[in-house]
């Protein structure tokens, strides 16, 4: 009666099988959670993630402001930080406007997630207004105007408890030391890759969709490398003109090739001792893909104009949104590490982390645009613009969600930012409407003598009823007066 719902998580995850039937190892586990998208008066914790245990379908578990277990025997679930280095419990709701117990949720196995309303206000389920439903991931979750989720996973391995006063970096949901934002694990395994390049000295290709932040990852790489003592030369490839690519890699002497040319060290030179970003790459015409070959392998490279060899000890880092295929073969050859960042098609739950970043370096620029729509440092968004944002299928992705945001402000002159026109909710499929027993055809005579029979012992009585579980019971014998 008496226990809290991360006491009882602990203890779940404590007792789990290191080992499931194929024999992976337990951080290979994904468990079902709820990422809080969106919340009326608690903005702050929005990232927080509610994780369910590893469990069967006959346990009920309840979001909400309840930290006991119910007579039920429903399990409440709090929120939490969580990360790879750990799960920092929040605590539950504390807003008056969430209910107790707002929701209901149980297993259906192979990743089906039941979900019920139990609390006060409406629940929409992938936008379809339904009291209860069985959902898959990527399923956003609605309790009208209180609180959104998004139906996901995370590993088993990151539900360890952290210490609340380990050290954690930075701030949870904010943007890291390189700019980056995210909780998801898709955002985590970008750092993780990062730091693994970051010791290494090789050369280092990143693929990726245009505007997922590139740049950003170069920035983490170099920045936690050996070289970080000196800034990163960047260029993009795109924007050198073809006869003058000599010259702006190597560089060149005073007067050459032409009268009055001053003399240039080169991106090469500029970049000795430091690391090299070159975007683009793949708009590199081949033959001039060429002509770092020799640099790329041994450092060594000539100014136009000088007869002597130089020898540049620089890393570089390119990037390009097309098919690594189409770059020179011995040229690709030379990029032994290559890292693809994800679109925010594979970060949804990152979306509306990334729209309040932006949003406040928006404010720092132009406050008097978004200063009534801030409230306490956080951004006031409506929950039908983070609905539509994170089902948004983005093909700029971080650049335009940027433009949308922009858009939203014009539009907004109320007191939270709505969706622009253009922004239109993504139609998402319908939830299982699963059928709920009648139990109104169930007197209290017959519930009462099947109780007898059972001994009152909750768990056998549901099921001989003919009911869904227990806390449908629950609610049966609170309606016809049964103690």
């Amino acid at each position: 009666m008496g226990r809290t719902s991360a006491n009882h998580l602990d203890t779940t995850l404590i007792e789990a099988p290191e080992d499931d039937d194929s024999g992976r190892p337990t951080g290979d586990k994904l468990l079902p959670a709820l990422v809080l998208l969106w919340s009326r008066d608690e903005p702050e914790r929005v990232g927080e993630v509610i994780c369910l245990p590893p469990g069967g379908r006959d346990r009920i578990y309840t979001v909400g402001r309840a930290v006991t277990v119910n007579s039920d025997g429903s399990i409440p679930l709090t929120l939490g930080q969580v990360r790879p280095s750990g799960r920092r419990d929040t605590g539950p709701f504390r807003a008056a406007h969430i209910s107790r117990r707002q929701l209901a949720l149980n297993h259906e196995g192979e990743g089906r997630l039941r979900v019920e309303q139990v609390g006060r206000g409406s629940l929409r389920l992938n936008g379809h207004p339904l009291m209860h439903g069985v959902i898959q991931p990527g399923a956003i979750i609605e309790a009208e105007n209180r609180i959104t989720f998004l139906y996901t996973e995370r590993p088993l391995s990151w539900m360890r408890p952290q210490a609340r006063d380990a050290p954690i970096g930075f701030a949870y949901g904010e943007a890291d030391p390189w700019g980056l934002v995210g909780e998801s694990p898709a955002a985590w395994e970008l750092r993780r890759q990062a730091a693994f390049l970051a010791g290494r000295d090789e050369h280092a290709l990143i693929l990726g969709p245009s505007g997922s932040g590139k740049e950003l990852l170069v920035q983490a790489i170099h920045g936690q490398s050996k070289r970080a003592d000196k800034r990163v030369i960047a260029r993009n490839a795109a924007t050198i003109p073809e006869a003058l690519i000599d010259a702006e890699l190597f560089g060149n002497l005073r007067n050459y090739p032409n009268a009055g040319m001053p003399e240039r060290p080169g991106l090469l030179g500029e970049a000795d001792g430091s690391s090299l970003f070159l975007d683009e790459i793949g708009e590199l015409p081949p033959q001039l893909q060429a002509h770092l070959l020799r640099v790329m392998d041994h450092g060594e490279y000539q100014r136009l104009g000088e007869p002597t060899v130089r020898v540049a000890n620089l890393r570089i880092i390119a990037a390009t949104n097309r098919d690594p295929g189409e770059l020179k073969h011995d040229f690709l050859a030379r990029f032994p590490h290559r890292i693809t960042i994800p679109g925010l098609h594979q970060r949804p739950e990152d979306v509306p982390l990334l729209a309040r970043h932006l949003l406040r370096k928006i404010a720092r620029s132009d406050r008097a645009l978004v200063d009534h729509l801030i409230r306490d440092g956080e951004p006031r968004l409506s929950p039908e613009l983070v609905s539509a944002l994170v089902g948004y299928n983005f093909r700029t992705h971080v650049r335009e969600l940027s433009e949308l945001l922009w858009r939203a402000l014009d539009r907004s002159t109320g007191s939270v930012v709505e969706p622009p026109p253009q922004l239109v909710a993504v139609s998402r499929p319908r939830p299982i409407p699963e059928s709920t027993p009648h139990t109104g055809a169930l007197t209290k005579a017959q519930v009462e003598a099947v109780m007898e029979r059972c001994g009152g012992v909750k768990e056998v009585a549901w099921r001989e009823l003919g009911l869904r579980n227990r806390y449908q019971l629950h609610r049966l014998l609170k309606k016809l007066g049964i103690d």
